[in-house]
């Protein structure tokens, strides 16, 4: 079995300290890799555990460059231990603050830089960051081979046309980080990504800690809902529960390809030519809202 090991890193969010929060995730790196991770993914921002700062100037003091120490550490940590890291963090973008995560492979090299699209603008956090503009797709290398990798985070995968354009950039698999509660609506929302793009999906939520409304269920689903035989499966990789910890999610790459050959999601009967709806700016009643 061709296995993509996707460690994911439930832990609660620390201070809006770069420095403090660089220490604690290096250490839950060391714990990953132990577990023969090939990628290690931490919840949303980690850098400043998204919390909420009530100014734009403290967001705009705590951004980090992607090539400051805090997410280089990570860059060296990942060569050093031989497993890819998806690092989150309070990025200083070229017009201003954004909610990033970074892609280093195994080898320590940059893969993949990715920031949230779409913002929650009703809350403090995220109204004085800037969005991303895209979903890159990338060619992660591991032990077992390469790995077609997206990423989505947290509120984008509210949205279907992000995982849909994720797939349509070649993603096999998406990358989650997370910073909400995880309900049924929210895992069943999340099931669904990964049945109608025919993507695995892996997410990593913050684990619960006093006034914050994070509960774990950092989770992993499978697209491969029937066997060949039509019988249908359980797409459940797996699902934590509201505790620390580092959840292991295994992909079969080599199952999860077979079932993309042959199934009819995904791409294989779309009518892009009857969908221009979907790319037109307007919003009607009763979507309209004061944000």
């Amino acid at each position: 079995m061709n296995t993509f090991r996707v460690a994911l890193l439930q832990a609660p969010p620390g201070p809006p300290d770069p420095d403090e929060n660089l220490t604690r995730g290096v250490a839950l790196c060391r714990r990953a890799q132990a577990l023969q991770a090939d990628v290690a993914l931490f919840p949303e921002m980690w850098s400043v555990g998204y919390h909420s700062l009530t100014e734009l100037e403290g967001w705009e003091s705590l951004a980090v460059p992607i090539d400051g120490e805090f997410v280089s550490q990570f860059r060296k940590l990942a060569c050093q231990l031989e497993m890819g890291i998806a690092i989150t963090y309070l990025g200083a973008g070229e017009s201003g603050p954004q909610n990033s995560v970074t892609l280093f492979d195994r080898h320590g090299g940059e893969v993949l830089t990715y920031s949230k699209v779409h913002l929650c603008r009703w809350d403090q956090p995220e109204r004085s960051i800037v969005a991303g503009d895209g979903f890159p797709v990338c060619v992660l290398d591991t032990a077992a081979g390469p790995v077609q990798v997206g990423a989505m985070i947290c509120f984008d995968r509210e949205f279907p046309e992000s995982a849909r354009l994720l797939m349509l950039n070649g993603a096999e698999i998406i990358l989650t980080p997370n910073a909400c509660r995880l309900d049924v609506h929210r895992l069943a929302q999340f099931q669904t990504r990964a049945y109608e793009n025919m993507v695995g999906v892996a997410m990593a939520n913050y684990a619960p800690s006093q006034g914050r409304e994070e509960n774990g269920h950092s989770v992993a689903f499978s697209p491969v809902a029937y066997d060949e035989g039509g019988h249908t499966l359980d797409t459940l990789v797996v699902e934590s529960g509201a505790t620390e910890t580092i959840l292991l999610a295994d992909f079969d790459m080599d199952r999860i390809r077979r079932y993309r050959e042959r199934e009819m999601a995904g791409n294989a009967m779309r009518r892009p030519d009857v969908y221009g709806p979907l790319a037109a700016g307007e919003v009607k009643y009763p979507f309209i809202r004061d944000v």
